[in-house]
């Protein structure tokens, strides 16, 4: 049985003890009613793993000692996606779940011409991403940025420099299959979904004219969050 998974957002090298905040020290000793010796893990988000052992049971400040560190090292191809925010939140989160669970590296929430919705709440996004990256006991957490509208994205020089650069959109024209371009041996990859009245027409030839690739994701129309996610599983599986 895998020992549980918690994050701590800090850590420093010479650490053998961490004494960990309020929220996992409750859940830990509270919820999941741990005991002094008993194991768990925990992860920074930056591919530290550390075994560690209670050796403080207190449900306000629980404190372990490291016990093994272990490094894993990341993914070797950068996966961004920059996807329109949603006018339901819940569905824009479900998003965040799932991208996180199948190794996106970088979420960019885009603010388009037809985006219904601009207000963000970052810190609980970033929750979210934390819980799907403990739920599937990975030890990088996505980065989250803030939202930006499509027109600054494409200034970025960040964006302008992905090995590999794609549009996803529904409009009748020239497009071919993403799985058929993705590229194993490129350093970074970053695909475009709009929002749920598409991308206009001025915003596609805009990503054109800075040589992203248009492409499909397959032959029916899907939601934006599914979109996502299928875009995620197809540039991760490449």
């Amino acid at each position: 049985m895998s020992l549980p998974f918690f994050y701590i957002s800090e850590y420093k090298p010479a650490d053998v003890e961490i004494s960990l905040d309020e929220d996992n020290s409750r859940h830990i000793i509270q919820v999941l009613r741990m005991k002094k010796g008993e194991q768990l893990n925990l992860t920074d988000g930056k591919g530290n793993l550390f075994t560690t052992t209670i050796i403080a049971d207190h449900k306000k400040h629980c404190v372990v000692a490291v016990q093994e560190k272990q490094f894993r090292s990341p993914w070797p191809r950068k996966v961004m996606i920059a996807i329109s925010l949603l006018k339901n939140a819940n569905r824009f989160e479900w998003f965040l779940e799932k991208a996180t669970e199948i190794g996106v590296n970088e979420i960019i929430p885009l603010v388009c011409h037809r985006t219904e919705k601009e207000r963000f709440r970052h810190d609980r996004m970033e929750a979210i991403l934390i819980s799907a990256m403990l739920q599937s006991q990975q030890c990088w957490l996505p980065v989250l940025h803030q939202p930006i509208t499509f027109d600054m994205l494409l200034r970025q020089e960040e964006i302008v420099n992905a090995s590999q650069k794609f549009i996803a959109h529904c409009i009748e024209n020239e497009k071919r299959n993403l799985a058929d371009l993705v590229n194993e041996s490129v350093a970074s990859q970053l695909i475009l979904i709009g929002p749920e009245g598409d991308f206009t027409k001025e915003e596609i030839d805009y990503a054109l004219e800075n040589r992203f690739d248009a492409v499909s994701l397959g032959d029916t129309r899907l939601r934006t969050e599914t979109a996502g996610i299928v875009a995620g599983v197809l540039l991760r599986a490449g």
